[in-house]
């Protein structure tokens, strides 16, 4: 969970926790490289796009696309408004304020292995 706003923060990855998902949270692009670097089990980022440091939450989706290709995206503004379609990386975006059993039920879907025949 990449998010500048605290109280956003923590109430999503309270949210996201309480439904069995264990959440790394960061308060900038900078923070979340470095928590990727150390986990490699990482398998979803969640990223608001307005932050502050070296990147925004849309370089940041690029550079996780291009470093941990399987690491799936969710891309989430206050400020802007996005079609999944093109967003810089596949992935979903989301609106503020967060409905968080739509997030979570996206999660849920992105992280289901693909049943492919």
């Amino acid at each position: 969970m990449v998010e500048d706003e605290t109280l956003v923060r923590i109430d999503i990855a309270m949210s996201l926790q309480e439904e069995g998902f264990f959440v790394f949270e960061a308060s900038s692009a900078d923070e979340a490289i470095e928590i990727l670097n150390a986990h490699p089990e990482i398998s979803l980022m969640f990223t608001d796009i307005d932050m502050p440091g070296s990147m925004d939450g849309l370089k940041l989706a690029e550079a996780v696309r291009d470093r941990w290709p399987p690491v799936k995206i969710i891309i989430a503004s206050g400020h802007r408004q996005l079609r999944d379609d093109l967003l810089p990386v596949e992935g979903r975006f989301f609106t503020k304020p967060y409905d968080h059993a739509r997030i979570i039920a996206a999660m849920r879907e992105m992280l289901i292995p693909s049943q492919a025949p």
